[in-house]
């Protein structure tokens, strides 16, 4: 059950879009863009509490406050008006100002009850169900039956991890419709911004590629459309605290 609520609670999507521009964070006002939506885990655990995503002010800069206490939440951007090319460069700047701390658990990226993140940025794709394995297909065709949402058959998220060094790379491990890559890690500074550019094309061969078409001479032309872009932290399991901040989330000048 558990890994059909990781599947729900990753979003309720509109599946078939293409990367394109992704509006602001904040508004010209410092206000939350409108244009990105929280989205928790489903109504059955609406007593679960929320991640906390505020307008708010670092250092004299504004930017998105991500803050967890025992919370599960993500902040998302559908993609519309599906475009022809390939998802590339995704660049965004993120610090982590708290770890996870003070929780019954330690944070670990690969155990169940570790499972938490106090950053994340993650894209879904619209990856072709028939090139799902066949279990696991079957696991992500009962949770869209019982979400009532086209949820994504891959999911990639780049991940601030508050226990060990980066880069770790692997499945989450509730659902391996989710994989990650820790860009940030143990011993990573704090409370100090970090510059991140990834080409997510590459990341999805890298971390999916036994899923795309074998013997591909192309295999770039392979990955499938973007279908959203999130921002989530989660610290549910381990029942700790965090806090972050995430600016600048853009497509790299020039990429569709």
């Amino acid at each position: 059950m558990r890994q059909l609520l990781a599947l729900c609670a990753l979003t309720s999507l509109a599946i078939g879009a293409q990367a394109q521009a992704l509006p602001p964070l904040l508004q010209a006002d410092g206000a939350l863009n409108p244009a990105w939506r929280f989205v928790g885990f489903p109504k059955k655990h609406a007593d679960l509490p929320a991640t906390r995503f505020e307008a708010a002010r670092v250092d004299g800069e504004a930017a998105l406050k991500v803050s967890t206490a025992s919370s599960y939440g993500t902040l998302v951007h559908d993609l519309k008006d599906a475009a022809a090319a390939p998802p590339t460069q995704l660049n965004w700047r993120w610090r982590l100002d708290t770890p996870l701390s003070g929780g019954k658990a330690p944070p670990d990226l690969l155990s169940k009850a570790g499972d938490d993140a106090a950053l994340k940025v993650c894209v879904m794709f619209d990856h072709p169900l028939e090139r799902v394995p066949f279990l696991e297909r079957t696991v992500l065709r009962i949770a869209r039956s019982v979400s009532g949402e086209a949820l994504p058959a891959a999911t990639l998220c780049y991940v601030w991890d508050s226990a060990s060094p980066a880069p770790l790379q692997g499945a989450n491990p509730y659902t391996r419709r989710v994989r990650f890559i820790s860009l940030q890690g143990q011993g990573a500074p704090l409370a100090r911004w970090v510059n991140e550019s990834r080409d997510v094309a590459q990341d999805f061969i890298t971390l999916f590629g036994d899923e795309l078409p074998q013997g591909a001479q192309a295999p770039r032309r392979a990955v499938p459309a973007v279908s959203t872009v999130l921002i989530g932290a989660d610290s549910d399991n381990t029942a700790s605290r965090s806090t972050g901040w995430v600016a600048d989330l853009q497509w790299a000048a020039g990429t569709p």
